[in-house]
């Protein structure tokens, strides 16, 4: 089954073209720890999920790219086509001349009704090249205005227009120092608005990132373009195919049906966050050994310290004893000292794969009480190495590790708010102080929910 990628606003096409690099990248790599077969049934399946056959014998992304100024569509667009390995089509983007202005509802309430039958033309034409859909990934910022605003809007019209459709929506997270003055305003309308129409949130944090490519990958001057492959690394290792489970001979043909059948039990829990280890330059690559046994209780530990990568991961947070309160669990006015999850799926690729022992994820102390813990984690696994990590294993996780940054950004929206700061740009755009007052009420009771895991 394929899955439509639509990139919104000029961090969603960036992230984008980065994703389809990293997945061609890695469906050209040759590895010699799967058998020809393997490797042939791997490539295929990633050729269907991804992209289309053209005559010339070019893969075409299955992808609408959308934003409000022609510039970063442009570059994207040709960046692909100059590649040589893949392309974007000509005729699946929508751009206009003038953007949003880092406002929300510009966004959500002018652009989004405005473009709208020219948009969902364009998803249309893409989801009815798929032989069997199953679903669409969007990616979008938070922090601006198209991707924010217009992406929450075109969500609202996917749901719409294939109720029976999965929607995963990637969202990156703001810098916690700030990008733009009205972020928190924009974040909170975002997420209010994704949770009722989306099936899941991937969310990937700024500040996470962009310490993963100072402190893992030695990166000296950090641009957005190395935070963005980052990024499209880890969603290439958690998209490219794998086996859901030890007695399937073919690749998963629903990608999107299995993430949430693993991940999502309840639609009051859509935050999943995700984890890679081992990540490294390329230059440190080359002279690092891994096992299995250390890669996992390291990805382990990191789930439950609630730690972004793997150096620097806290040693002394362990599970809370049976009985434990939930209010000495976790608090959603501090970080969390010990990660509760609802759900966990581990995504192991590589050599010697089929051995991995990966029952201290079945740990039930590490997950709520109402999942039994052999619903509540899932393992999928695959022989064929991912880009140059002979072995490597990521983590996607339904839990509490967002309550701190959501906490956060609910916490600055609302004294904005209280000041009646900056609200007179958003109320020109038809989005009243009411509609601010749901925001933050249905966001209080994410909190709450996460919180009392």
């Amino acid at each position: 089954m394929s899955i439509v990628t639509v990139q919104l606003g000029q961090c969603g096409n960036q992230i984008g073209h980065e994703v389809f690099n990293a997945i061609c990248s890695d469906f050209h790599s040759t590895h010699g720890l799967c058998s020809k077969k393997e490797n042939e049934s791997y490539q295929e399946a990633c050729k269907e999920r991804f992209f289309s056959e053209e005559k010339t014998g070019v893969p075409v992304a299955r992808a609408v790219l959308v934003d409000m100024e022609p510039k970063v569509i442009s570059q994207t667009v040709s960046m692909a086509a100059r590649s040589g390995c893949w392309k974007y089509d000509h005729q699946s983007h929508f751009c206009q001349k003038q953007g949003s202005g880092n406002n929300w509802a510009n966004g959500y309430s002018v652009h989004g009704p405005r473009h709208k039958d020219a948009i969902m033309n364009l998803v249309q034409k893409e989801a009815e090249k798929c032989d069997r859909l199953s679903g669409f990934f969007t990616v979008m910022s938070m922090a601006g205005g198209t991707g924010s605003g217009m992406g929450a809007f075109v969500t609202q019209c996917l749901r719409d227009a294939f109720p029976a459709s999965f929607i995963l929506n990637q969202v990156v997270w703001p810098y916690g120092t700030g990008e733009v003055i009205v972020q928190n305003y924009n974040s909170v309308l975002t997420l209010s608005h994704l949770y009722q129409s989306s099936d899941a949130l991937l969310v990937h944090e700024n500040d996470a990132i962009h310490k993963i490519c100072a402190q893992l990958m030695n990166i000296k001057q950090i641009s957005f373009r190395d935070v963005n492959r980052v990024i499209a690394h880890q969603l290439g290792s958690v998209f490219q195919p794998t086996h859901t489970s030890e007695s399937a001979v073919r690749y998963s043909r629903n990608p999107l049906g299995d993430l949430m059948d693993s991940l999502v039990p309840h639609p009051e829990f859509k935050m999943l966050g995700l984890r890679n280890i081992p990540q490294m330059s390329e230059n440190s690559l080359a002279y690092s050994t891994f096992t299995w046994p250390g890669l996992i209780k390291h990805l382990r530990q990191m789930l439950i310290a609630h730690a972004k990568m793997e150096e620097g991961i806290n040693w002394q947070v362990r599970p809370p004893l049976p009985g434990l309160p939930v209010s000495q669990k976790c608090s959603p006015s501090r970080a969390p000292h010990f990660n509760t999850s609802v759900a966990n799926l581990a995504i192991l690729r590589g050599k010697d794969v089929q051995s991995v022992d990966v029952g201290g994820f079945r740990d039930a102390a590490l997950y709520t009480s109402w999942l039994n813990p052999q619903d509540a984690f899932n393992v999928w696994k695959t022989p064929r190495a991912f880009n140059k990590y002979e072995k490597s294993a990521a983590l996607v996780s339904n839990s509490q590790f967002l309550l701190k940054p959501l906490d956060d950004i609910v916490g600055k929206a609302w004294n904005m708010f209280a000041s009646k700061a900056y609200v007179h740009q958003y109320t020109k755009f038809g989005i009243e102080e009411e509609d601010f007052l749901d925001c933050f009420t249905a966001l209080e009771q994410v909190l709450s929910s996460y919180a009392s895991l």
